[in-house]
Protein backbone atom coordinates (compact mmCIF):
# COMPACT_ATOMS: atom_id res chain seq x y z
CA UNK A 1 0.00 0.00 0.00
CA UNK A 2 2.85 2.34 0.84
CA UNK A 3 4.47 1.62 -2.54
CA UNK A 4 1.23 2.51 -4.32
CA UNK A 5 0.97 5.78 -2.38
CA UNK A 6 4.63 6.55 -3.16
CA UNK A 7 4.10 5.91 -6.88
CA UNK A 8 0.98 8.04 -6.87
CA UNK A 9 2.87 10.89 -5.24
CA UNK A 10 5.70 10.64 -7.78
CA UNK A 11 3.20 10.64 -10.66
CA UNK A 12 1.47 13.69 -9.20
CA UNK A 13 4.80 15.54 -8.91
CA UNK A 14 5.78 14.57 -12.45
CA UNK A 15 2.41 15.68 -13.78
CA UNK A 16 2.74 19.01 -11.95
CA UNK A 17 6.15 19.58 -13.50
CA UNK A 18 4.71 18.69 -16.93
CA UNK A 19 1.85 21.18 -16.53
CA UNK A 20 4.28 23.89 -15.33
CA UNK A 21 6.61 23.25 -18.29
CA UNK A 22 3.69 23.36 -20.70
CA UNK A 23 2.51 26.67 -19.23
CA UNK A 24 6.05 28.07 -19.35
CA UNK A 25 6.47 27.05 -22.99
CA UNK A 26 3.07 28.54 -23.78
CA UNK A 27 3.98 31.84 -22.08
CA UNK A 28 7.27 32.06 -23.97
CA UNK A 29 5.50 31.19 -27.20
CA UNK A 30 3.05 34.04 -26.61
CA UNK A 31 5.95 36.45 -26.01
CA UNK A 32 7.71 35.34 -29.20
CA UNK A 33 4.51 35.94 -31.16
CA UNK A 34 4.16 39.40 -29.63
CA UNK A 35 7.79 40.27 -30.42
CA UNK A 36 7.26 39.14 -34.01
CA UNK A 37 4.32 41.53 -34.32
CA UNK A 38 5.46 44.59 -32.35
CA UNK A 39 8.32 46.03 -34.40
CA UNK A 40 8.47 49.83 -34.32
CA UNK A 41 10.94 52.63 -35.00
CA UNK A 42 11.86 54.95 -32.14
CA UNK A 43 10.87 58.04 -34.13
CA UNK A 44 7.34 57.92 -35.51
CA UNK A 45 6.28 60.48 -38.11
CA UNK A 46 2.83 61.30 -39.41
CA UNK A 47 0.94 59.53 -36.64
CA UNK A 48 0.26 59.80 -32.92
CA UNK A 49 0.03 56.02 -32.50
CA UNK A 50 2.82 53.49 -32.06
CA UNK A 51 2.83 51.07 -35.02
CA UNK A 52 3.24 47.34 -34.58
CA UNK A 53 4.87 45.81 -37.64
CA UNK A 54 5.25 42.11 -38.40
CA UNK A 55 8.83 40.85 -38.63
CA UNK A 56 8.38 39.01 -41.94
CA UNK A 57 6.65 42.00 -43.51
CA UNK A 58 9.49 44.28 -42.40
CA UNK A 59 12.06 41.83 -43.77
CA UNK A 60 10.42 42.08 -47.20
CA UNK A 61 10.15 45.84 -46.99
CA UNK A 62 13.80 46.33 -45.98
CA UNK A 63 15.18 43.54 -48.24
CA UNK A 64 16.49 41.69 -45.19
CA UNK A 65 17.46 38.15 -46.13
CA UNK A 66 17.98 36.61 -42.70
CA UNK A 67 17.94 37.44 -39.02
CA UNK A 68 18.63 35.58 -35.79
CA UNK A 69 17.52 36.73 -32.34
CA UNK A 70 18.39 35.75 -28.75
CA UNK A 71 16.41 37.13 -25.82
CA UNK A 72 17.78 37.21 -22.27
CA UNK A 73 15.41 37.29 -19.31
CA UNK A 74 16.22 36.87 -15.62
CA UNK A 75 19.91 36.17 -16.41
CA UNK A 76 19.03 33.28 -18.76
CA UNK A 77 18.54 32.85 -22.48
CA UNK A 78 14.76 32.62 -22.72
CA UNK A 79 14.51 31.96 -26.45
CA UNK A 80 16.42 31.96 -29.72
CA UNK A 81 14.94 31.97 -33.20
CA UNK A 82 16.03 32.44 -36.80
CA UNK A 83 14.09 33.87 -39.74
CA UNK A 84 14.64 34.03 -43.48
CA UNK A 85 17.63 32.84 -45.45
CA UNK A 86 21.32 32.36 -44.73
CA UNK A 87 21.74 31.80 -48.47
CA UNK A 88 18.69 32.76 -50.53
CA UNK A 89 20.01 31.27 -53.77
CA UNK A 90 20.50 27.85 -52.20
CA UNK A 91 17.28 28.13 -50.21
CA UNK A 92 19.28 27.53 -47.03
CA UNK A 93 17.40 29.00 -44.07
CA UNK A 94 18.70 30.68 -40.94
CA UNK A 95 18.57 28.51 -37.83
CA UNK A 96 19.76 29.13 -34.28
CA UNK A 97 23.24 27.80 -35.12
CA UNK A 98 23.82 29.92 -38.23
CA UNK A 99 27.02 31.95 -37.96
CA UNK A 100 26.91 35.67 -38.70
CA UNK A 101 29.69 38.23 -38.77
CA UNK A 102 29.72 40.06 -35.44
CA UNK A 103 31.41 43.07 -37.06
CA UNK A 104 32.25 45.66 -34.38
CA UNK A 105 30.73 43.54 -31.61
CA UNK A 106 34.08 41.77 -32.04
CA UNK A 107 35.57 44.72 -30.14
CA UNK A 108 33.62 44.03 -26.96
CA UNK A 109 34.64 40.36 -27.00
CA UNK A 110 38.24 41.43 -27.62
CA UNK A 111 38.18 43.64 -24.53
CA UNK A 112 37.08 40.70 -22.39
CA UNK A 113 40.08 38.64 -23.52
CA UNK A 114 42.41 41.61 -23.14
CA UNK A 115 41.22 42.22 -19.60
CA UNK A 116 42.05 38.62 -18.75
CA UNK A 117 45.70 39.49 -19.35
CA UNK A 118 45.27 42.55 -17.14
CA UNK A 119 43.80 40.35 -14.41
CA UNK A 120 46.74 37.96 -14.74
CA UNK A 121 49.13 40.88 -14.18
CA UNK A 122 50.60 40.63 -17.68
CA UNK A 123 49.43 44.09 -18.76
CA UNK A 124 49.08 47.40 -16.94
CA UNK A 125 46.26 49.39 -18.52
CA UNK A 126 48.00 52.70 -17.85
CA UNK A 127 51.50 52.01 -19.19
CA UNK A 128 52.79 53.02 -22.61
CA UNK A 129 51.55 50.52 -25.24
CA UNK A 130 55.12 50.21 -26.59
CA UNK A 131 56.02 48.52 -23.30
CA UNK A 132 54.09 45.47 -24.54
CA UNK A 133 54.43 45.71 -28.33
CA UNK A 134 57.29 43.48 -29.52
CA UNK A 135 56.69 42.69 -33.19
CA UNK A 136 55.87 46.32 -34.01
CA UNK A 137 56.18 49.66 -32.21
CA UNK A 138 53.74 52.53 -32.38
CA UNK A 139 55.45 55.45 -34.18
CA UNK A 140 54.81 58.45 -31.95
CA UNK A 141 55.07 61.85 -33.62
CA UNK A 142 54.43 65.49 -32.76
CA UNK A 143 50.65 65.06 -33.05
CA UNK A 144 50.56 63.04 -29.83
CA UNK A 145 52.20 66.00 -28.06
CA UNK A 146 54.57 63.73 -26.12
CA UNK A 147 51.70 62.01 -24.36
CA UNK A 148 51.83 58.24 -24.11
CA UNK A 149 49.04 56.04 -25.45
CA UNK A 150 47.83 53.42 -22.99
CA UNK A 151 45.83 50.22 -23.34
CA UNK A 152 43.02 51.97 -21.47
CA UNK A 153 43.04 54.57 -24.26
CA UNK A 154 42.92 51.88 -26.95
CA UNK A 155 39.96 50.01 -25.45
CA UNK A 156 37.94 53.18 -24.79
CA UNK A 157 38.59 54.87 -28.16
CA UNK A 158 40.38 57.73 -26.43
CA UNK A 159 43.85 57.10 -27.92
CA UNK A 160 43.50 59.86 -30.52
CA UNK A 161 44.04 57.36 -33.34
CA UNK A 162 42.61 57.25 -36.85
CA UNK A 163 41.26 54.23 -38.69
CA UNK A 164 37.62 54.16 -37.63
CA UNK A 165 36.68 51.03 -39.57
CA UNK A 166 37.71 48.42 -42.12
CA UNK A 167 36.33 47.38 -45.49
CA UNK A 168 37.37 43.75 -45.38
CA UNK A 169 38.86 41.71 -48.22
CA UNK A 170 37.47 39.50 -50.95
CA UNK A 171 37.99 35.87 -50.04
CA UNK A 172 40.09 34.94 -53.06
CA UNK A 173 42.37 37.96 -52.93
CA UNK A 174 45.51 38.71 -50.90
CA UNK A 175 45.00 39.21 -47.15
CA UNK A 176 47.39 41.46 -45.18
CA UNK A 177 48.90 40.57 -41.83
CA UNK A 178 48.33 42.77 -38.80
CA UNK A 179 51.56 44.77 -39.16
CA UNK A 180 50.68 45.53 -42.79
CA UNK A 181 47.26 46.73 -41.60
CA UNK A 182 48.78 48.95 -38.93
CA UNK A 183 51.26 50.48 -41.38
CA UNK A 184 48.81 50.69 -44.28
CA UNK A 185 51.12 48.62 -46.52
CA UNK A 186 49.78 46.64 -49.49
CA UNK A 187 47.77 44.47 -49.63
CA UNK A 188 46.12 46.42 -46.79
CA UNK A 189 43.28 48.61 -48.09
CA UNK A 190 43.19 50.93 -45.07
CA UNK A 191 45.33 53.88 -44.04
CA UNK A 192 48.13 53.54 -41.46
CA UNK A 193 46.99 53.65 -37.83
CA UNK A 194 48.51 56.87 -36.59
CA UNK A 195 47.75 59.74 -34.21
CA UNK A 196 45.19 62.30 -35.30
CA UNK A 197 45.26 64.15 -31.97
CA UNK A 198 46.79 63.85 -28.52
CA UNK A 199 45.57 60.82 -26.52
CA UNK A 200 43.22 61.07 -23.60
CA UNK A 201 41.31 64.13 -24.76
CA UNK A 202 38.05 62.75 -26.10
CA UNK A 203 36.26 59.93 -27.88
CA UNK A 204 37.35 59.07 -31.42
CA UNK A 205 36.06 55.70 -32.59
CA UNK A 206 39.07 53.75 -33.81
CA UNK A 207 39.03 50.19 -35.05
CA UNK A 208 42.71 50.77 -35.70
CA UNK A 209 43.29 51.25 -31.99
CA UNK A 210 41.52 47.97 -31.33
CA UNK A 211 43.86 46.23 -33.79
CA UNK A 212 46.82 47.62 -31.83
CA UNK A 213 45.31 45.94 -28.75
CA UNK A 214 45.10 42.70 -30.75
CA UNK A 215 48.84 42.82 -31.38
CA UNK A 216 49.52 43.60 -27.72
CA UNK A 217 47.46 40.55 -26.77
CA UNK A 218 49.35 38.19 -29.06
CA UNK A 219 52.77 39.67 -28.29
CA UNK A 220 52.11 39.42 -24.55
CA UNK A 221 50.45 35.99 -24.45
CA UNK A 222 52.76 34.36 -26.99
CA UNK A 223 49.73 32.70 -28.58
CA UNK A 224 47.78 33.28 -31.77
CA UNK A 225 44.76 35.50 -31.33
CA UNK A 226 42.28 32.73 -32.06
CA UNK A 227 44.06 30.27 -29.78
CA UNK A 228 44.08 32.71 -26.87
CA UNK A 229 40.44 33.78 -27.29
CA UNK A 230 39.25 30.20 -27.61
CA UNK A 231 40.98 29.10 -24.41
CA UNK A 232 40.35 32.19 -22.26
CA UNK A 233 36.91 33.34 -23.48
CA UNK A 234 35.03 30.94 -25.76
CA UNK A 235 35.63 27.73 -23.80
CA UNK A 236 34.88 29.14 -20.31
CA UNK A 237 31.66 30.73 -21.61
CA UNK A 238 30.76 27.71 -23.77
CA UNK A 239 30.65 29.91 -26.87
CA UNK A 240 30.86 26.79 -29.02
CA UNK A 241 29.92 28.43 -32.33
CA UNK A 242 32.40 31.33 -32.20
CA UNK A 243 35.42 31.46 -34.50
CA UNK A 244 37.70 33.86 -36.36
CA UNK A 245 38.50 31.60 -39.29
CA UNK A 246 36.26 29.63 -41.63
CA UNK A 247 37.90 26.42 -42.80
CA UNK A 248 35.44 25.85 -45.65
CA UNK A 249 32.03 26.79 -47.02
CA UNK A 250 30.30 23.74 -45.60
CA UNK A 251 29.78 25.49 -42.29
CA UNK A 252 26.36 26.85 -41.40
CA UNK A 253 27.22 30.45 -42.26
CA UNK A 254 25.16 33.39 -43.45
CA UNK A 255 26.11 35.12 -46.69
CA UNK A 256 26.25 38.91 -46.79
CA UNK A 257 23.69 41.04 -48.63
CA UNK A 258 23.36 44.76 -49.29
CA UNK A 259 20.33 46.87 -48.38
CA UNK A 260 19.02 46.54 -51.96
CA UNK A 261 18.99 42.75 -51.67
CA UNK A 262 22.07 42.09 -53.80
CA UNK A 263 24.64 39.56 -52.59
CA UNK A 264 28.14 40.62 -51.54
CA UNK A 265 30.68 39.67 -54.19
CA UNK A 266 32.33 36.42 -53.17
CA UNK A 267 29.56 35.79 -50.60
CA UNK A 268 31.25 37.71 -47.75
CA UNK A 269 34.42 39.62 -46.92
CA UNK A 270 37.23 38.46 -44.67
CA UNK A 271 38.58 40.63 -41.86
CA UNK A 272 42.13 39.87 -40.62
CA UNK A 273 41.44 42.63 -38.07
CA UNK A 274 39.95 39.92 -35.84
CA UNK A 275 39.67 42.07 -32.72
CA UNK A 276 37.84 44.88 -34.51
CA UNK A 277 35.60 43.10 -36.99
CA UNK A 278 36.54 39.46 -37.60
CA UNK A 279 34.39 37.36 -35.26
CA UNK A 280 31.87 34.85 -36.65
CA UNK A 281 29.32 33.84 -34.02
CA UNK A 282 25.65 33.38 -33.12
CA UNK A 283 23.22 35.41 -30.99
CA UNK A 284 23.22 32.54 -28.49
CA UNK A 285 26.98 32.80 -27.97
CA UNK A 286 26.84 36.58 -27.62
CA UNK A 287 23.98 36.22 -25.15
CA UNK A 288 26.16 33.90 -23.06
CA UNK A 289 28.82 36.62 -23.01
CA UNK A 290 26.26 39.25 -21.95
CA UNK A 291 24.88 37.09 -19.15
CA UNK A 292 28.39 36.50 -17.83
CA UNK A 293 28.96 40.25 -17.75
CA UNK A 294 25.72 40.75 -15.82
CA UNK A 295 26.49 38.00 -13.31
CA UNK A 296 30.15 38.96 -12.85
CA UNK A 297 29.17 42.56 -12.10
CA UNK A 298 26.99 41.19 -9.28
CA UNK A 299 29.79 38.94 -8.03
CA UNK A 300 27.86 35.80 -8.97
CA UNK A 301 30.21 34.42 -11.63
CA UNK A 302 33.84 34.71 -12.66
CA UNK A 303 34.24 32.40 -15.63
CA UNK A 304 36.60 34.87 -17.29
CA UNK A 305 36.97 37.92 -15.03
CA UNK A 306 36.46 38.47 -11.33
CA UNK A 307 33.97 41.10 -10.18
CA UNK A 308 36.83 43.58 -9.65
CA UNK A 309 38.11 43.36 -13.22
CA UNK A 310 34.67 43.20 -14.80
CA UNK A 311 33.77 46.37 -12.92
CA UNK A 312 36.95 48.04 -14.17
CA UNK A 313 36.07 46.94 -17.70
CA UNK A 314 32.67 48.63 -17.30
CA UNK A 315 34.04 51.82 -15.73
CA UNK A 316 33.55 54.76 -18.16
CA UNK A 317 36.67 56.52 -19.42
CA UNK A 318 35.24 59.17 -21.76
CA UNK A 319 31.82 60.47 -22.75
CA UNK A 320 30.31 60.50 -26.22
CA UNK A 321 27.18 62.61 -26.57
CA UNK A 322 24.78 61.15 -23.95
CA UNK A 323 26.60 57.82 -23.78
CA UNK A 324 29.63 56.74 -21.79
CA UNK A 325 32.53 54.72 -23.18
CA UNK A 326 34.21 52.08 -21.04
CA UNK A 327 36.73 49.39 -22.05
CA UNK A 328 35.16 47.82 -25.12
CA UNK A 329 31.71 48.58 -23.72
CA UNK A 330 29.30 51.43 -24.40
CA UNK A 331 26.86 52.64 -21.76
CA UNK A 332 24.08 53.66 -24.12
CA UNK A 333 21.72 56.31 -22.76
CA UNK A 334 18.08 55.38 -23.40
CA UNK A 335 15.53 57.91 -22.14
CA UNK A 336 17.00 58.24 -18.66
CA UNK A 337 18.45 54.72 -18.29
CA UNK A 338 21.83 53.30 -19.29
CA UNK A 339 22.14 49.95 -21.07
CA UNK A 340 25.42 48.26 -21.94
CA UNK A 341 25.72 47.95 -25.66
CA UNK A 342 27.76 47.32 -28.76
CA UNK A 343 26.46 47.29 -32.32
CA UNK A 344 28.25 46.44 -35.54
CA UNK A 345 28.23 46.59 -39.30
CA UNK A 346 30.41 44.78 -41.84
CA UNK A 347 30.01 44.40 -45.60
CA UNK A 348 26.58 42.74 -45.83
CA UNK A 349 26.02 42.31 -42.08
CA UNK A 350 24.59 44.33 -39.18
CA UNK A 351 24.07 43.38 -35.55
CA UNK A 352 23.02 44.85 -32.22
CA UNK A 353 23.29 43.93 -28.55
CA UNK A 354 21.72 45.65 -25.55
CA UNK A 355 21.73 44.49 -21.95
CA UNK A 356 20.48 45.78 -18.61
CA UNK A 357 23.26 46.66 -16.21
CA UNK A 358 21.43 45.36 -13.15
CA UNK A 359 18.20 43.56 -14.07
CA UNK A 360 19.33 40.52 -16.07
CA UNK A 361 17.64 41.09 -19.41
CA UNK A 362 18.93 41.79 -22.90
CA UNK A 363 18.78 41.04 -26.60
CA UNK A 364 21.11 40.16 -29.46
CA UNK A 365 20.04 40.64 -33.08
CA UNK A 366 22.21 39.54 -36.02
CA UNK A 367 21.31 40.03 -39.69
CA UNK A 368 23.03 39.33 -43.00
CA UNK A 369 21.87 42.59 -44.56
CA UNK A 370 23.17 46.17 -44.35
CA UNK A 371 20.09 47.64 -42.68
CA UNK A 372 20.38 49.06 -39.17
CA UNK A 373 16.80 50.31 -38.93
CA UNK A 374 15.35 46.80 -39.03
CA UNK A 375 17.53 45.36 -36.28
CA UNK A 376 16.82 48.32 -34.00
CA UNK A 377 13.07 47.87 -34.54
CA UNK A 378 13.48 44.30 -33.27
CA UNK A 379 15.27 45.58 -30.16
CA UNK A 380 12.40 48.01 -29.60
CA UNK A 381 9.90 45.18 -29.96
CA UNK A 382 11.65 43.02 -27.37
CA UNK A 383 11.78 45.99 -25.01
CA UNK A 384 8.04 46.64 -25.50
CA UNK A 385 6.98 43.05 -24.92
CA UNK A 386 9.27 42.49 -21.92
CA UNK A 387 8.58 45.94 -20.45
CA UNK A 388 12.18 47.10 -20.25
CA UNK A 389 12.88 50.17 -18.20
CA UNK A 390 12.44 53.19 -20.53
CA UNK A 391 14.23 51.53 -23.46
CA UNK A 392 11.36 52.19 -25.88
CA UNK A 393 9.96 55.67 -25.48
CA UNK A 394 8.78 56.66 -28.97
CA UNK A 395 9.16 60.20 -30.23
CA UNK A 396 6.43 61.55 -32.51
CA UNK A 397 7.11 64.04 -35.29
CA UNK A 398 4.82 65.64 -37.86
Amino acid sequence: MKNIEKCSLLLLIAFSFFISAQKLNSDIGDKILKVENSLSPSVISGSDKVPSYNILDRMKQFHVKGVSIAVINNYKIEWIKGYGYADEEEGRKVDVNTLFQAASISKTINSLGFMKLVQLGSIDLDKDINTYLKSWKFPYDSISKRKIITSRNLLSHSAGLGGSGFMGYERNGPIPDIVQVLDGISPANSKPVRSIKAPGLEFDYSGGGTVVSQLILTDTSGKSYEEFMKKEVFEPLQMTHSTYSLKNDTLNIALGYYSDGKKVKGKYHLYPEYSAAGLWTTPEDLAKYMIECQLALKGKSEKVLTQKYMEERFTPVVNYKESKVALGVFHRYKNGVYYFNHNGGNEGFTCASYGSLDKGYGVVVMTNTNNQEFMLEICNSVARVYDWDRFFVPRFTK
